[in-house]
């Protein structure tokens, strides 16, 4: 999900709760605080050589012991408006970091919209070779291929 799309549901639901559906199926503690909102940047090589960037947004959890907090579509909607001075794009995807127990980052995938809840699907992010054409890998991505040139 982008986050004019995440914006577009935020607007379109107010004054619902939110949730975050986790990728094995538990949900995050509805008393969460979004404590940062960052445009993340990552510029790298891949190991074929090829120069590549990768622009995100990150919402970050954290859960406090006041469990009589919850965040709605109206608050969460504020909060982006306010990083709108940071975030260079609507186009950007939106992930979830949340520590469970380790720092991890998940992308927004889908949302299901309840009486009085946002439900907000994570799912994971995985590794890939994006030289797989050089290294000689297979599509499958299991085995790496013996080109000597350093790859994988």
């Amino acid at each position: 999900m982008n986050l004019t799309e995440l914006k577009n549901l935020l607007e379109q639901y107010p004054s619902r709760r939110i949730n975050f559906l986790l990728p094995d199926m538990t949900t995050m503690p509805v008393h969460f605080h979004i404590t940062e909102v960052g445009h993340v940047q990552k510029n790298y090589i891949d190991c074929g050589g090829t120069s590549r960037t990768s622009s995100s947004c990150v919402l970050q959890a954290w859960v406090a012991n006041d469990h009589d907090h919850a965040l709605s579509t109206d608050q969460l909607a504020g909060i982006l408006k306010l990083a709108g001075k940071i975030l260079p794009s609507d186009d950007l995807q939106v992930e979830v970091e949340f520590e469970t127990p380790l720092i991890s980052q998940f992308p927004v995938a889908s949302a299901d919209v309840l009486t009085d809840t946002v439900v907000f699907h994570l799912t994971t992010k995985r590794t890939d070779c994006l030289a797989k054409e050089k290294c000689g890998v297979e599509d499958s991505g299991s085995t790496c291929g013996s080109s000597g040139n350093g790859c994988c």
